[in-house]
């Protein structure tokens, strides 16, 4: 999605060539937007033999609709036990603690004032 995004519409050709070396298969990249057409991320438009995709949605939403799908399979749709999950894991660091820590504190801040 990223790739596609970024270049706004492209055949299947062009969004492998935008990947880095090693390029995945032809293949895999049409399985991927077969499975993305079917759920309503992508559309297509008929190309001569080939066909043009393009996002249905945009980076912003498509983000949010990941990261609550997470939530909800992987940590019982709490954003709590997520945040949990990831703040005890030894790659997280203490400057990244404090760094989310102050996140909160301004998020805590706003809601505060509506």
């Amino acid at each position: 999605m990223k790739i596609l995004w970024s270049i706004e519409k492209g055949l299947l050709r062009d969004i492998v060539n935008e990947y880095d070396d090693p390029k995945p298969a032809y293949t895999t990249v049409a399985t991927i937007f077969k499975i993305l057409e079917k759920k309503g991320f992508v559309g297509r438009t008929p190309v001569a033999n080939s066909h043009e995709y393009y996002p249905l949605v945009a980076r912003k939403d498509y983000t949010t609709q990941s990261v609550k799908s997470l939530v909800e399979n992987y940590f019982s749709s709490s954003f709590k036990n997520m945040v949990s999950e990831f703040s005890s894991a030894e790659n997280l660091s203490t400057k990244d603690m404090h760094e989310l820590m102050e996140h909160f504190r301004k998020q805590i801040e706003q809601k505060k004032k509506k």
